[in-house]
């Protein structure tokens, strides 16, 4: 059986320069996996590529057995529906003047998913599924008066509320403080075990990536450079890069 996502020698190049160079990975649904590394690795180009906002210069991107990259434009984005990108800060990616029923719903909206009860319905549930309660209340708010870790909460809320198969999270917990980092990658957690979603988190910090991430994958350069599980990597990283890694999160040297 295929595994859910499989990209093969994935590469970006942007004006001459790579950006992503020959980067392999396979996720099987409900397997969650980091792509960590410092600012400038390529992290995010992957989950980009992946989501169609940028395009692979070279290789194959595959889900749900479907080439992105070969397939017409319009196959692509029908198969994109199973999966959604959560972008790193709340405070952009939320429309100021909705309401946060609104922006949940939006998805639905676009899809042509339901009719408006139904969007009712399936907002307050998702937003009931990131425990944003009374839903109801949280529904009829805007952004600007909910918290940081609030909003990303609503912003999981939207990715969910179509029922995707994959969650490509772009630093999902940058801008928030030590203990609500930990509080939304314990969500993220909890919603890919509860949901059967599968889950590419990119991230900087080796030590959340590894409290919710069965693999990881670590970057330099626009290259992957070690793979492991999350204890093999912690406990003996093979490659110097990630040793500073995993220095750097456990303040050993």
């Amino acid at each position: 059986m295929s595994p859910l996502l499989e990209a093969d020698s994935l590469s970006v190049v942007f004006g001459g320069v790579p950006a992503v160079t020959d980067v392999s990975l396979r996720i099987e649904s409900g397997e969650s996996i980091a792509l960590v590394g410092g600012s400038g690795a390529g992290k995010s180009t992957v989950a980009r590529a992946i989501a169609g906002l940028v395009p692979a210069t070279s290789g194959s991107i595959a889900f749900d057995g479907v080439d992105l990259v070969a397939a017409p434009r319009r196959t692509s984005r029908t198969v994109r529906r199973g999966m959604h990108l959560i972008f790193q800060d709340p405070y952009a990616s939320l429309p100021p003047g909705m309401r946060v029923g609104d922006i949940v719903a939006e998805p639905m909206v676009i899809h042509r998913i339901g009719d408006k009860t139904s969007r009712r319905d399936a907002v307050l549930d998702a937003l009931g599924s990131v425990r944003l309660t009374p839903a109801a209340d949280f529904a009829g708010r805007y952004p600007h008066e909910l918290s940081g870790g609030q909003r990303q909460r609503v912003a999981f809320a939207r990715a969910l509320v179509t029922h995707p198969r994959l969650l490509l999270a772009d630093e999902p917990t940058s801008g928030l403080d030590a203990s609500l980092r930990v509080e939304i990658v314990d969500l993220m957690s909890e919603l890919a075990r509860t949901q059967d979603l599968a889950v590419l988190h990119i991230t900087h910090d080796l030590a959340l990536a590894a409290r919710s991430c069965d693999t990881l994958m670590v970057m330099q350069d626009g290259r992957v450079v070690e793979t492991g599980s999350s204890t093999e990597v912690l406990t003996n990283p093979s490659h110097q890069y990630t040793a500073a890694l995993v220095s750097a999160a456990t303040g050993t040297h």
